[in-house]
């Protein structure tokens, strides 16, 4: 059975911490109807000397807790600004979420792309 993509979401737009050392959902997806891949870019050029931000996504493998999986801190102006979130395959239970947290420096806003596609499978 060849496996198709049913349905496709796009998450797009920017996000803005109301304050630092607040963590602030990027994107945040929930069960699907079937098995799922996520994926996303999300650009941090507005960075600036003396600015701080935590990248944080997660899983919840059991379609309850939302575990961090991968914690990342970037400082001040990037040479290479755009963070690249690797597809990932999920359960349709799993769900998904990336965070921003600026803990340092002048809040910032933060332009991002996520692309959702629910699988399906033709007969």
């Amino acid at each position: 059975m060849p496996v198709i993509i049913a349905a496709k979401t796009d998450y797009t737009g920017s996000v803005t911490p109301s304050d630092l050392n607040v963590e602030t959902n990027v994107v945040d997806i929930s069960a699907q109807s079937e098995d799922y891949i996520v994926e996303g870019y999300l650009d941090i050029s507005a960075l600036q000397s003396g600015d701080t931000l935590e990248v944080r996504e997660y899983i919840a493998v059991d379609g309850v807790n939302l575990r961090c999986f991968l914690t990342v801190t970037y400082s001040g102006a990037q040479d290479n600004p755009i963070i690249r979130f690797h597809a990932k395959v999920l359960y349709k239970t799993c769900l998904y979420r990336v965070t921003i947290k600026q803990t340092s420096g002048s809040v910032r806003t933060f332009p991002y792309a996520f692309i959702l596609e629910v699988m399906g499978i033709t007969t």
